[in-house]
């Protein structure tokens, strides 16, 4: 019988993108971190992140994730069970095993993304999105962030519960940007 799933630790933004930040690991926030950074109410309990997907950059993100000890997260596995998986963060290569990996680390839940779905459910990299990528802070942490209409996008696409609940107050966020932008 499998064991339950222990409660992540709370989430520490600025303790994640510091370890991203120094070991210059090139990504960009999405998700409800993303949201929350650019001034959505709604607390998020993980970050999302979008890596470019190149050999040096995973072994940068790899570095990151051992700095933070981290741990994958696998479904119906307790957390004790999924920590003797034998996982090798050291050559970035884990991060290639799925378009989505689920991590708990010491400072929270991380989760990395290969791709991110457009609205149209194609899943594209990170480098469609950094086009249109903007500069935020999270914690007093320089950052890049997906376009919040491209979060929204994602969030469309996938249509669980909670992503509809996120995305009245997402979508009102956007046209106040989009109302309060210089012209």
């Amino acid at each position: 019988m499998r064991g339950p799933r222990s409660e992540p630790p709370p989430l520490e933004l600025r303790r994640l993108v510091r370890a991203l930040a120094r070991h210059d690991v090139t990504y960009l926030i999405v998700g409800g971190a993303n949201a929350f950074v650019q001034g959505a109410d709604h607390a998020t309990t993980d970050l999302d992140v979008l890596p470019i997907v190149e050999p040096d950059n995973l072994r940068r993100l790899g570095a990151a994730m051992t700095d933070l000890n981290a741990r994958l997260r696998v479904g119906r596995m307790s957390d004790e069970e999924a920590s003797l998986l034998p996982v090798q963060l050291a050559d970035g290569g884990v991060f290639r095993t799925a378009q989505i990996t689920n991590w708990r680390t010491d400072a929270g839940d991380l989760d990395v993304m290969l791709t991110m779905p457009d609205r149209q459910g194609r899943r594209r990299p990170y480098e469609h999105y950094a086009a249109r990528a903007v500069d935020g802070i999270a914690e007093g942490q320089p950052v890049r962030l997906a376009h919040l209409a491209d979060v929204i996008a994602s969030k469309e696409h996938a249509d669980r519960p909670k992503d509809q609940a996120a995305l009245p107050a997402l979508r009102l966020l956007l046209r106040q940007q989009e109302r309060d932008r210089p012209v």
